[in-house]
């Protein structure tokens, strides 16, 4: 399917202070865009420029919430190139996503191509400072004109970039998590092995009361006997526990994060144990009386590594390394951002460089 690309005549003035990008608040000069319809297919794919999406107000994404959203990043790179890593997998993930929501896939390739021609186009827009990348935003909604509740025959697919800065602006720190035991993300057979929009709106009350009482985030537990632990926020969980990488085993509960499946790789293959199992609360407590739980971090595409200083569960909490960075954790965010940037070898095929197309 060929691209077509209308540039924009009125770009936008780039941001200058690099140390004050912040997360995905602004956007770039241009958006990728396809569409679908049940009897034709995918079809007039495009690069716009940025701006509003026109919808009925009578579409399937406003009132059955069928929709799908990935979450990627580029880095600018020592030589001035940019670079990937491993978009292969987000795409795939996408059209499993698609699978479960009852949407139709779109051809990895071709979102890779969407993504690196839209990359391309706004390249100047990707940040070189320590920390900073281009975060990219593919998304599928469901688009119509009627409220029958079944899934729509037409999707749009678009994706944004957004540059953002350091996650850690002022270095990596150990962050405070409530284990919830009131609200539940996701339930077996359910949407949790999903990344869909939902999964995420259903996280924000638990989330904001965790937030007003001085914590992070949240330790959701799974869904039937609310004992065992399953993932944080927008993050899978691992926990170090006598010198091995515990963490919970996926099922259709548990977003298979990339940056989960990278950090067992290179565990795996610096001999570590890995151990992928079910964990309960009563286990980490234990553990960590026991003077075995040594270490907890999150892995996640926004913060690559997130160490964990203090789990708390009704009423109850557990302080984590002394609230200092753990060598795991530190030992899992360097090499992953050195192969963010390129800077090592990459023994895996997980990173490329963005093609200079020709226009």
């Amino acid at each position: 399917m060929e691209i077509t690309i209308t540039r924009t005549q009125n770009p936008k003035a780039k941001p200058t202070d690099e140390s004050n990008l912040g997360f995905a608040r602004i956007f770039t000069d241009h958006m990728f865009i396809v569409e679908y319809d049940k009897g034709i297919g995918w079809h007039d794919a495009r690069i716009v420029p940025y701006g509003p999406l026109c919808l009925d107000p009578a579409s399937p994404i406003f009132h059955y919430a069928q929709e799908i959203f990935e979450g990627t990043k580029v880095y600018r790179l020592a030589n001035g190139e940019v670079g990937s890593f491993r978009l292969h997998d987000n795409a795939r993930r996408m059209n499993r996503s698609a699978d479960r929501t009852c949407m139709p896939e779109l051809d990895e390739d071709f979102q890779i191509e969407a993504i690196t021609r839209l990359v391309d186009l706004d390249r100047d827009w990707v940040p070189s400072s320590k920390g900073t990348s281009l975060y990219i935003r593919p998304t599928m909604i469901s688009d119509g004109n009627s409220l029958g509740a079944h899934s729509a025959d037409r999707f749009i697919y678009f994706v944004i970039c957004a540059p953002s800065g350091s996650y850690y602006p002022e270095g990596m720190k150990p962050v405070r998590i409530r284990i919830e035991q009131r609200y539940v993300r996701a339930v077996k057979g359910g949407m949790g092995r999903a990344k869909t929009g939902g999964n995420y709106a259903a996280s924000f009350k638990a989330t904001k009361e965790a937030m007003d009482a001085g914590f992070n985030q949240v330790l959701w537990l799974d869904g039937r006997e609310q004992k065992y632990v399953e993932e944080v926020g927008a993050m899978n969980m691992m926990f170090v526990i006598d010198g091995k990488i515990v963490t919970a085993e996926l099922g259709d509960t548990i977003l298979p994060g990339v940056t989960r499946d990278s950090v067992l790789t290179l565990a795996k293959e610096r001999g570590m144990v890995v151990e992928e199992r079910r964990i309960s609360v009563d286990e980490l407590y234990e553990a960590h009386a026991k003077g075995h739980l040594t270490e907890a971090f999150g892995t996640g595409t926004a913060a690559v590594i997130s160490p964990v200083g203090e789990l708390e569960y009704m009423g109850k909490s557990i302080i984590i390394n002394n609230r200092e960075i753990g060598p795991m954790a530190q030992l899992f965010y360097d090499a992953l951002t050195a192969l963010h940037r390129q800077t090592v070898e990459d023994r895996h095929g997980w990173t490329a460089v963005i093609p200079r197309y020709e226009y």
